[in-house]
This record gives C-alpha cells, structure tokens and sequence, in this order.
C-alpha cells in the first residue's frame, strides 16, 4: 500500500507541477519509482526466504538423532523452539498466516506427487528412500482395516532397506503392526528387535525355586481336581529337588518313582518339567494367567525358553502356557512389550514342525486383525500358518489316536533311518508332517488342522477322575475346543487314526444333539477312517503289561470287543449317518504290530475296522504305518488326495 501511495504521489506531481525541462522530470520520476519498488521487492524475497528456511527447520525430521537412537527403544524428534521475542505483535501474527499458507503449499504438492501423504510427514529433508518408509508407517495405522493389511504386506516384501530402517519400524510401529509383520511369510527378521533384558534372579534363589514359586502362587481353590493333582505333584517332587541342591538327597521314590528315566537325569530338568505341565493346565484358566503376569511369569518362562533350546519338551510347554495367555486380549500389550512376539516371530520360520505349529498357533491368537477364531491348547493349524491372500474355502482335521500325537503321527513312514538335514532339502521327498507339506501344496484352498489330546501323562492322571480318560469326555472337551477354532464354519472332512476315529463319531454325535453344533453337521462332507475299530480290538485281550504299554488301561476296556460302550457308539453312529450325505473311506492294516522285540498283535482285523458304510481299502502295513505314507506317489496319500478332492470338488470351485 505504501508503493500505491508513493506512486500516485508522485504521478500526481508529474501532472500538476510546472515543468522545467518535461524530458528530465519525467525519467527522474520514473527513476524513484524503480528505486523504491526494486528496494521493496529485495526486502520482500529476503523476508520470504527467511520464513520459508525457518519453516523448513521445523518440519525437518532430525536424521542424526535417528542415527544416534536407532539400536534404543525410542526415536526422538528434535524440535525448534520459537524465539520469544517474536511471538508478539503484528509480525508474529503475520508469520504465523504466512506458515499456514506454506503447509498447504506442501501438503497440496505432496498429494499430488505421492499420494497418500500425510501432513504429520514432509519430504523437506528426506531421501527418496526414507520417504517410502515413513509412508508405510503411517499407512500401518490407518483408520481403514484394507489399509493397513496392505502397509505390512508391503513392509514384510521390502528387503532393500537398511538394517536401522528395519529398527526403524521395529520401534516405531505399534503392536498390530508388529504382530502382522511376525505372521508375514517374507518378514524380515530385523523387524523384531531382541527381548528387553531379563531381571536378575533374586539374591540366594535359583530358576527352579523362582518356578516353584510361581505355581505356588497360583490359585488351588476353584479348580478341578486334576489341576489339583498336577500342582500337589510338581510342588512335591520340587522339593525333593531343591533340597537335594541344597545337600540332601534326591529320592526317586513315591509318586516320583515313573519319572526316573535314569540315575543319570538331571533333577532340576525333572522339577521343571513337572511345574511346566502343571502351570499348562493353570493357563488354561484366563484368571489364572492374570496371576501368572502379575508375577513375571512372563519374564521366567522366557529365561527357561532361552535355557533349554536344546530341550524340545520344555520348549513346548512354555510355549503352550504363552499360546494359552494370548487368547486373553487384556494380556496382548504385556506380551507383546515383553519380547515374546520376537521369539514366535523366529520360531514360525523354524524348520522343527513343533516349534513352527506353537508359534502360529500364538501370533494366530495374537492377531485379532485377520483372525477371528481362538485356537485354544491342542489345536494347531498346519496350513495355513501365516497370513495369505489365499482364499480358504474348506477345513481338513486330523484327530491322532492313544499315544499318538498332533504331529508324529502323520509323519512319513520309516522317519528315524533318514537324517534331518536330508529332510530340510526336499519336502517332497521326506517330510516330519505329510499334511502340513504335501496335501498343503496339494490343496492350498484348505485349512489343515491337528489336533492333540494329552494321553503321555496317563502316569501321572493316576489321581484324575477317571471319567476324563472316556471316549465320551474327550469327545466333548475336543468338539467345543474345534467349533471354538471355527470348525463347522466350512465345509470340512474329518481324517482319524485308531481310537481317533472313535472320538470323531462321538463328536458328531453330541453335535447332531446340540443346536449350536449344528453347523459342524450340516458341513461335514466327508470321514477317513484309518485302522478304526469299530468293533473292538484284541488288544484288550493281552496282559496288563502289553496293554499298559500301548494304552492305558481304561481306554483298552473300552475297545474291547464286549464293551458296551463301543458297541452303542456304533449302533448309535450308523442310525445317525442314515439320513446324511457325506462320504466314507475306510483304510485296514493287513500286517501285525511289533510290541517290543518279542510279540505282534495285529491291533484293528479287517472286520473290526468295517464300518459297515463307505469303502473299505486292505493295506499291507502296520497299524502304526496304516496313516503313514512312504512317499508322496505312495497309494496310501494318493487316494486319500483323490478322496478329499473329490469330496470337496463343489465347495472348492466355489
């Protein structure tokens, strides 16, 4: 306004005044008027300059700070205070509308030349590679679910980035993120930073004692009576141990006595094997786990975790109480702050199928963002283990028999000659778990789901009711845990061994009695039936010895061929499949089992395993290898793929 002024001024004057020479009045006018707009304008760029710089230092991000903090736990943004002096008056305000005007200056070309963008973020200061980081962060905590999924599948594709850029995102990234990232196939393991460091022991205490400790601390009231015997149990041989440590002596006798292996067995492995089991029954208990985090459980198991990595049986344990805690919500933050989500984040990568299946089964329970079901203990998905865009149109379930096991008995045929290295070269040639490889690459549309009911610590149930040990109870504590894991939501086919298969008629039985159930009915399409017997075994038949070595004791009477069980099982499951339409496949062993170096039972006969529906397939192996295939072109897995193919055929062309 000044300049307007001046220059009407001065045009005035040149109109009114008597002119001397008008050439030269002219062009001195002329003259000023340059004089003063040039001075006007230099002024006016130098100020701008200044604010834009100033500006441009408050939104730089401070890369030297990062450099310096990027092995710590935070990541500091270094910010540039306003000089007091200028938050006053008419230029303060000026520059404060001049800074507005200047973000949407930067916000607006930004959208336009890399959308999204977000205004929290500039480019101001940041290579071209560091932008795409930022980026995906922020993406990852998007309000929109499709958003963020796509920000950690590409982050888990990036594998050009430098190691602080993964550390980066590992401390920048919030727990969703960073338990989609461990559930990602080609996740890069330096997204997970180390464990926080683990509390010292306390003074004159031992890891056993602190172990002792914990279970002592957990409730005993309100709890069944075979959580009951476990904790007595654990509680008493622990101290046997921990006063053979302090100078007495370890007794193997008493309740003691079925556990020692050998003089040569460390007592301390024994004590915390025994805390261990009876701590997997507490967590089942979401009151119970609540004791077991106020406490530092979490933190102990994690130091036994690291302790015994040469001990897979220890190592299960833990990491079936941590799969046990992560189906309690309020605990997410707890575990995931306590390094746990790192350790599963290496374990799922493990070439051991125990370690790789517990580990899922816990970030699955973890990851509310993609999966809805709660995989509680015992049930274990094969396929698939990590996040996919695959589409899962149908469940494939494999139920074990007595002494069997989630995942060593569907191992591959003759698994002790070949060594483990051999194994890791080619999956098609040997594999430690046949569905979880073959019929995984087979049929990737399917969920494949084993299941593991607790039968190796028959010994120590012995003060358990006796009634647990029932087809009948089993039956119903594995349907509630499946339809829980959403089984019944697909089509689906049940795959069983042995008493397996007794359990699985059972289950559909009580579900054909119970509305909620009768999804689990109205899906199932299809039964394999390997080595069932239907209409008992002459394994009960042996001595108690023979028996006590294949099953325990009340199991075998119920698979005696007079049992009344088993025959109401079986006249009631015939009468049941009447009306239905899924199809049947039966496999029989035609050889007898070796039953230590001296004696061969032929375990389930032809006639036994006839359930009088379906096809019946005489297979000349033993009843251990009747659901063992020698290799994939085997007879063995190939009709059981054809039978599963055709039986699904419909629901996967869906």
């Amino acid at each position: 306004m000044s300049l307007a002024a001046y220059c009407v001024i001065c045009w005035r004057r040149i109109g009114t005044s008597t002119p001397p020479p008008k050439s030269f009045t002219y062009w001195r006018e002329i003259r000023n008027i340059i004089k003063f707009t040039g001075s006007l304008i230099l002024g006016g760029s130098l100020f701008f300059t200044y604010e834009v710089l100033a500006l441009k230092k408050s939104l730089t991000l401070d890369t030297q700070v990062v450099e310096r903090e990027k092995m710590k736990s935070y990541i500091y943004l270094h910010p540039v205070p306003l000089d007091k002096r200028e938050n006053h008056g008419i230029a303060w305000l000026a520059r404060k509308e001049l800074h507005k005007a200047v973000r949407k200056i930067l916000a607006a070309s930004a959208k336009i030349l890399q959308s999204p963008f977000a205004d929290t973020f500039s480019t101001v200061d940041i290579e071209d590679h560091e932008c795409a980081m930022w980026l995906l962060l922020k993406k990852s905590k998007a309000d929109e679910r499709t958003a963020r999924l796509e920000a950690v599948q590409e982050m888990s594709e990036t594998h050009h980035w430098h190691d602080y850029q993964y550390r980066i995102i590992a401390q920048a990234c919030d727990a969703r993120t960073l338990i989609g990232l461990a559930r990602s196939k080609e996740s890069d393991l330096r997204f997970f930073l180390p464990p926080p460091p683990l509390p010292s022991l306390k003074e004159d205490s031992s890891i056993e004692e602190e172990l002792r400790q914990l279970l002592a601390s957990l409730p005993q009231t309100e709890v069944d009576e075979c959580i009951q015997y476990f904790t007595s149990l654990a509680l008493s041989e622990s101290s046997q141990s921990l006063a053979a440590q302090k100078g007495g002596l370890w007794c193997f006798g008493g309740n003691g006595l079925p556990y020692a292996e050998s003089f040569g067995e460390v007592p301390s492995a024994t004590v915390e094997t025994f805390c261990l089991e009876a701590i997997v029954k507490h967590s089942e208990i979401p009151t119970h786990c609540d004791k077991i985090e106020a406490s530092g459980g979490l933190q102990l198991l994690q130091r036994l975790y690291q302790l015994h990595r040469d001990c897979p049986k220890v190592q299960r344990n833990i990491m079936r109480i941590i799969g046990n805690m992560a189906l309690n919500e309020h605990l997410f933050s707890t575990i995931v702050h306590s390094g746990w989500v790192s350790i599963m984040a290496e374990a799922l990568k493990s070439p051991h199928i125990m370690e790789s299946s517990h580990a899922a089964r816990t970030l699955a329970n973890l990851d509310r963002e993609t999966v809805q079901e709660r995989y509680q203990d015992g049930v274990y998905v094969l396929h698939p283990q990590y996040r996919t865009s695959q589409p899962i149109k149908a469940d494939v379930l494999f139920i074990h028999g007595l002494m069997g096991a989630a995942f060593k008995t569907w191992r591959q045929q003759d698994s002790e000659r070949i060594l483990i290295e051999k194994t890791l070269e080619d999956e098609d040639r040997y594999t430690t778990c046949w569905p979880k490889t073959w019929l995984a690459r087979d049929c990737p549309a399917l969920r494949i789901i084993s299941v593991e009911y607790d039968t190796t610590l028959s010994d120590w149930r012995a003060g358990c009711p006796a009634e647990r040990k029932t087809i009948a109870f089993r039956s119903n504590e594995l349907l509630s845990k499946l339809r829980a894991a959403g089984v019944g939501d697909r089509p689906m086919i049940w795959i069983s061994h042995s008493m397996g298969g007794l359990l699985v008629k059972k289950m559909l039985l009580e579900a054909s009695q119970k509305p909620e159930m009768s999804p689990v009915i109205s899906n199932t399409r299809g039964i394999i039936f390997y080595s069932v017997p239907h209409h008992g075994s002459h394994l009960a038949e042996y001595s108690v010895n023979i028996r006590y070595l294949l099953f325990p004791s009340l199991e075998v009477k119920e698979l005696s061929k007079d049992s009344p069980a088993l025959k109401t099982l079986q006249d009631d499951f015939l009468e049941f499949a009447k009306d239905k339409s899924f199809q049947v496949l039966s496999f029989v062993e035609t050889q007898p089992t070796y039953i230590g170096s001296m004696i061969k039972l032929h375990v389930v006969p032809v006639e036994s395993a006839d359930l009088g529906i379906g096809e019946l397939i005489p297979v000349d192996v033993n009843h251990l290898n009747i659901c063992k295939p020698k290799k994939k072109e085997a007879f063995l897995y190939q009709r059981t793929l054809q039978f599963i193919r055709e039986t699904l055929a419909k629901d996967l062309e869906k």
